[in-house]
């Protein structure tokens, strides 16, 4: 578990007290513009300018500010039809920020925060020429294995913009500090000239506050709109004949029976139960009763709470009664004959039950819901699949989730969906409730407790941490920006609460934002610019809490310095979330030709702005020479490709994570990691908790790179496969897989046997780091010739040529041509 160094001194501390009760502001920010590619969006004449630029003053610290550090690598001409092998041996890093050293050192880390340039234009003109979009991208609830808690009765804020004090702020002596955000001059106050960590007086600029780029505070009450809410946890299960015959609830009944006592939260935490199938059936779970009481509602057209004060009870007090009703539920509908599913009542139901304390719903699905408000009927037609260039039904059938999600979100309450299901079940509608009251969506399609063992161990695994991870309540995040920028989009799950404010009802550690930006004033008088996201909670022991994250980024004046600080990581997974948008609010294939186009312009603008003799062939700088093939990777992901039978439940679900999850898996899902590992050592290994991690060098995603005489690993985020040559080296099919022959390979093996073989060792340590690596768990698919995913694991390996999508050297090709026109 992450430890936390505390750092205490004084009473208690500040988010945005005051601001943070703006009224709502009907649904997300919605943008129009030209077609051409993705990034017009940031040019886009309809965003409101949010802050009014003053005369910038530079900070001394910043003085002598210069690119010359920069590595000239990041500018190195890569000719792509020319070079093959462009993948780095390991990760692919981001930049570092050209600043000076003391700075470069505290600067927020990139795992939590980074920009998608990290050289910031000095004018929108300039960053119009660039054709790279400017943006953020966010992992704020990350679970950290050192955070700094600072618990003070002043938190120092800057008095005109609200920035909290931070590592780039300027001391101009012992008593006055200039923000790095609006360069508004501040007193200093008395108590923050005392040092509690030095235990000195008089040295304010080094207080943890301004040695910390990430920390967190212990609010003062000011920062609360009422008392801190407690933990609270509804629990509502499909019950139908569909969802019974899955077998789901044997399992989600286990693991909370396992985890009741790590569920997060303190004296105060409550919990409920609510059933569904054509009625709604609620339980009473009072103290003092000998067993659970259902409570059956049928008129699911005007749902009501039957007795309102003892279906939440405090977990402590009755928790002999839950336990005793998680051990009977599975039997209780195991004979149900009723198919029917009347999700949207049970919502209802859910919102009412909630709506005075706020909370988290997780909400259990295995079918489109047929009764009811919320019905909804299948959308999918399979004969259109395969060879549509454009496909329907991405956006809802209905509004109603929608707006029951506002519902919750102005309620403290967040919902979470689970759904097991091997038909249809329309995510693109059902997902709203989720996206909109800042949950998560879980989805496992096929899931079945016979048919498909393997999904229910990834399952079993995902709801442990979902049941056991640390949550905040009642939460908002404001990202501030220097003068002179301003933020127009964002991208996650959540509710805009007001320009440049998010409202979390939950917030979890392994959640994603984004937001795209733009220049609003000319940056010309600055040497660098500051980001500052700042996330007020409630924990689940009830404190209030103020997590902030500050990034500072130098700003430069010329197209080659822009280039050479481009990350492309951050680039591409910001474009994938604008290409979500695109593809919902236009058509699929405006989406695709967007991300091509963007390809295309900004290797354009590099040839004829930033290229002093030019070559033949598509040059890159060597920053960017991923980018052509993280494109094509994007257009041949399940959210976006066209020409296979993707399922539409399949490719929503992909475009939800996409807009999601944060950058590090989702990378893993756009271009997936290919390993040789039928010859693993130790060489080059790492050492984690004394365990020995082989290290294997990352090959291209191309058939040709597979070897008969080999084995192949594939992680590709949520799905590991382990591809076996039909030639595969004997020794590996009987030291790892404990099997004779090739042809003794099962065709749906899905784990390694634990074999006391130095073989089996480093293949199950390596395949053990990679999936500890992330917090959902991937299945693992031993797969061969014959085996029925052996198409799955092709479609991943994204140079080579599909029947309906371009090889890499074809798509390269075809930017060359464009580039050159």
């Amino acid at each position: 578990m992450p430890t936390e160094s505390l750092i205490g001194y004084g009473a208690p501390v500040c988010v945005d007290s005051g601001s943070d009760q703006d009224g709502y502001l009907q649904g997300c920010t919605q943008v129009k513009c030209c077609p051409r590619s993705l990034y017009s969006l940031v040019n886009c004449p309809n965003f409101p300018p949010q802050l009014s630029a003053g005369p910038a003053q530079l900070s001394p610290s910043l003085s002598g500010l210069s690119l010359q550090s920069q590595t000239p690598e990041a500018l190195r001409v890569v000719n792509l039809l020319q070079e093959r092998n462009l993948l780095p041996l390991g990760p692919v890093t981001p930049p570092t920020p050209c600043l000076p050293q003391d700075l470069q050192k505290i600067n927020c880390h990139p795992e939590v925060f980074r920009s998608t340039l990290t050289s910031i234009p000095q004018t929108q003109s300039l960053l119009n020429k660039a054709k790279l979009p400017l943006g953020l991208l966010l992992h704020p609830f990350k679970d950290l294995s050192q955070l700094p808690v600072v618990t003070s009765s002043t938190i120092v804020r800057c008095r005109s913009c609200r920035t909290y004090i931070n590592p780039f702020v300027t001391f101009l002596d012992q008593r006055r500090w200039k923000c790095n955000l609006c360069y508004r001059v501040n007193d200093v106050p008395e108590e923050f000239m005392y040092n509690p960590v030095s235990r000195s007086y008089g040295e304010p600029h080094k207080r943890p506050e301004v040695q910390n780029a990430t920390l967190e505070f212990i609010a003062p009450s000011e920062y609360m709109l009422r008392p801190p809410q407690p933990a609270v946890y509804l629990i509502v299960l499909d019950v139908s004949h569909n969802a019974v015959e899955t077998g789901y609830l044997d399992v989600v009944c286990q693991s909370l029976l396992e985890n009741i006592n790590a569920l997060p939260g303190d004296s105060r935490t409550k919990i409920g139960f609510i059933t569904f199938d054509s009625t709604i059936h609620f339980y009473n779970l009072q103290e003092g009763l000998s067993q659970p009481q259902m409570l059956i509602v049928s008129d699911i057209e005007d749902i009501f709470l039957p007795t309102p004060d003892s279906l939440l009870v405090n977990l402590n007090e009755c928790k002999e009664l839950v336990q005793d009703l998680l051990r009977s539920l599975p039997q209780m509908f195991g004979k149900t004959m009723e198919t029917q599913c009347a999700l949207g009542p049970a919502l209802q139901a859910a919102f009412k039950l909630l709506s005075a304390t706020g909370g988290r719903v997780s909400v259990f699905q295995t079918q489109l819901p047929s009764l009811g408000v919320g019905a909804l009927k299948s959308r999918e037609d399979p004969n259109q699949r395969a060879s549509a260039k454009d496909i329907q039904h991405l956006s809802p059938a209905t509004d109603f989730y929608k707006k029951l999600a506002l519902d919750c979100s102005g309620q403290q309450v967040a919902v979470d969906l689970f759904l097991l299901s091997s038909q249809y079940c329309d995510l693109a509608s059902l997902g709203c409730i989720s996206r909109y009251s800042a949950g998560s969506v879980y989805y496992y399609p096929s899931y079945h407790q016979q048919h498909n063992p393997a999904g229910v161990e990834c399952f079993q695994k995902d709801l442990k941490r979902y049941l056991t991870r640390k949550i905040g309540f009642e939460a908002v995040m404001r990202i501030r920006c220097s003068k002179g920028l301003s933020i127009h989009t964002f991208h996650g799950n959540f509710f805009v609460r007001s320009t440049d404010l998010l409202s979390l009802p939950n917030v979890n550690p392994d959640a994603g934002f984004a937001v795209q930006m733009s220049i609003e004033e000319n940056l010309v008088d600055m040497q660098s610019v500051s980001f500052q996201a700042a996330l007020l909670y409630t924990s689940s022991k009830g404190e209030r809490r103020i997590r902030v994250h500050t990034m500072c980024l130098p700003v430069v004046n010329s197209l080659s310095d822009i280039f050479a600080g481009a990350d492309v990581q951050a680039i591409t997974c910001l474009l994938a979330s604008m290409a979500v948008d695109r593809s919902v609010t236009a058509s699929l294939s405006d989406a695709r030709d967007a991300m091509t186009n963007a390809s295309i312009d900004s290797l354009t603008s590099f040839r004829t702005s930033v290229l002093t003799i030019q070559q033949p062939g598509l040059l890159a700088p060597a920053c960017l020479r991923l980018f052509p093939l993280y494109i094509l990777a994007l257009l041949k992901q399940k959210a976006f490709r066209t020409g296979t039978s993707t399922r539409l439940d399949d490719r929503v679900f992909a475009m939800c994570q996409l807009k999601y999850q944060p950058l590090a898996y989702v990378m893993l899902m756009i271009h997936p990691a290919l390993y040789r590992v039928d010859d693993l050592t130790d060489e080059g290994a790492l050492n984690v908790s004394e365990r020995t991690i082989p290290q294997p060098r990352v090959q291209q995603l191309s058939v040709e790179k597979l070897s008969r005489d080999g084995a192949f690993l594939m992680d590709a985020g949520s799905v590991i496969y382990l591809w076996i040559g039909r030639n595969c080296n004997p020794n590996f099919l009987t030291q790892v897989l404990g099997l004779p022959n090739y042809a003794a390979v099962p065709l749906n093996m899905n784990m390694l046997p634990e074999l006391d073989t130095a073989e089996s060792q480093r293949t199950r340590a390596f395949v053990g780091w990679l999936r500890e690596q992330r917090p959902f768990f991937p299945i693992l698919h031993v797969i061969r010739d014959e085996s029925p995913l052996k198409a799955s694991f092709l479609q991943n390996m994204i140079e080579d040529r599909t029947e309906s999508a371009l090889s890499y050297y074809e798509f390269l090709l075809h930017i060359q041509q464009q580039v050159s026109k």
